[in-house]
């Protein structure tokens, strides 16, 4: 069932789901809201994946696989380079952290926009894989392009004040290079499937969290 149609379906589902807990359970804990909403975005990110697997397959018109690609792409290459930097900043006191991470964001952008140009031109295509969807966007400089890309993503939340960033943020650099070497064309399923899943196990932790602080009050 991983890394399949069913696998992304019942990953992000489950993941958006426990996301969508852990926002409900903050109780003003407002330094834990960007690890609480991510895995509500990476979890929906992992469901529209789902239907350009079932295109491939030829579960579902080619019209639908197609626009699936363009958002999972388009979420993976344009929005997340800078949203995620947009809410590490966010997130940080005034002061020197929020300079810490402004260099990420402006990387972010440029980095974003390099890939949204080359998308535009370069007609993307994706096609079935072993246990992952290959997408092609024909990037040249590849590696330089997706070694800014990890900078702007994790560089950001390794450079957090907050002790869960950081590990979130240490966590998918691990995976990111991992990945990165060992499947160049499966790198945006693999890894946004895996950043989902860790963010998933976090949110679970603040869940958790919670718990332990209401049981104490009691």
């Amino acid at each position: 069932m991983c890394f399949s149609p069913e696998g992304d379906l019942i990953a992000g589902v489950v993941v958006a789901a426990i996301g969508v807990d852990a926002c409900l359970h903050l109780r003003g804990r407002a330094d834990y809201r960007l690890i609480a909403t991510l895995p509500v975005v990476l979890g929906l990110h992992q469901v529209v994946e789902t239907f350009v697997w079932w295109k491939l397959q030829g579960h579902v018109p080619s019209s639908v696989g197609v626009v699936a690609m363009w958002i999972y792409l388009l979420f993976a290459f344009v929005v997340l380079p800078v949203l995620v930097p947009a809410l590490v900043l966010w997130h940080e006191p005034a002061g020197p952290r929020r300079w810490r991470i402004a260099p990420f964001m402006v990387l972010g952008v440029g980095v974003a926009a390099t890939l949204l140009v080359t998308m535009v031109a370069g007609h993307p295509t994706a096609r079935l894989g072993s246990y992952h969807v290959a997408y092609t966007i024909g990037l040249r400089y590849g590696i330089l392009v997706i070694g800014l890309y990890i900078v702007a993503t994790c560089g950001s939340m390794l450079a957090s004040g907050y002790r869960d960033v950081v590990w979130f943020g240490a966590a998918n650099l691990v995976a990111i290079v991992v990945l990165a070497r060992l499947c160049a064309n499966g790198f945006a399923s693999l890894w946004c499937l895996y950043a989902a899943l860790v963010s998933g196990a976090i949110a679970i932790r603040i869940r958790r969290a919670e718990r332990s602080t209401r049981r104490v009050a009691i």
